[in-house]
């Protein structure tokens, strides 16, 4: 999991980076519906669960080698320099249906679809009934917030995400899919930081979200 630090003299983003975290620091929110027909059918054809697979085909679009990939793997290292992961791990919620609260927990990106889906289903059981906010421990630095909000297919989301310092990564919520004439979508809300990512990282990021739902025959055996 190596880190890759910025070079800011070459930088091409270097004044857009430092325009949106000294001046004006802004992030902004994406709401966009996704097809996830095939991925659906192709989960109940292969018997896996929709959610540790839609987190893979998140985390595989996070983690992809296209241009731009890495504005979403972005963070400070220990000398608040600024750099990208070449692997981020997705740090997913699971719900406590007795209590109805949620933990955070996490598993190791693998770009081998069964070896991730197998590990991540095993996290989902060995701590479905730890309580508290981080049920595992251990996360790495390197991770992608992600969670699912079950109950409902919204049309839009917002997110107010004020800490003690910036954070870099994406925040990702997808909701209920719900069958629109033939097709299944997912509402997919994606919250980005504007000093590491404009539109066009955004856009080509779902791109590429939708391009691995679509193509999910090639890689769900």
């Amino acid at each position: 999991m190596a880190f890759h630090r910025i070079d800011m003299k070459t930088w091409p983003r270097r004044e857009h980076f430092q325009y949106y975290s000294e001046k004006i620091r802004t992030s902004y929110q994406l709401n966009v519906q996704i097809d996830v027909t095939k991925l659906v059918e192709r989960c109940r054809e292969t018997g896996h669960r929709f959610y540790p697979s839609m987190i893979h085909v998140i985390m595989g679009a996070i983690n992809g080698n296209w241009d731009g990939s890495e504005a979403f793997r972005m963070a400070l290292d220990a000398d608040k320099q600024l750099g990208y992961y070449d692997v981020c791990h997705p740090s997913y919620t699971i719900f406590h249906g007795d209590d109805k609260t949620f933990s955070d927990i996490w598993t190791a990106f693998d770009p081998d679809f069964e070896t991730f889906y197998q590990a991540a289903v095993q996290d989902m059981e060995t701590y479905r009934d730890v309580k508290g906010i981080k049920a595992k421990p251990g996360r790495p630095d390197a991770y992608t917030p992600v969670s699912c909000v079950p109950w409902v297919h919204f049309t839009g989301i917002g997110h107010d995400t004020p800490g003690p310092g910036p954070m870099y990564f994406p925040v990702i919520t997808f909701g209920r899919y719900d069958l629109d004439g033939r097709k299944y979508m997912l509402p997919f809300s994606l919250f980005v930081n504007h000093a590491v990512a404009d539109g066009y990282h955004s856009s080509m990021l779902v791109q590429e979200i939708q391009n691995r739902c679509s193509g999910c025959g090639d890689w769900m055996k």
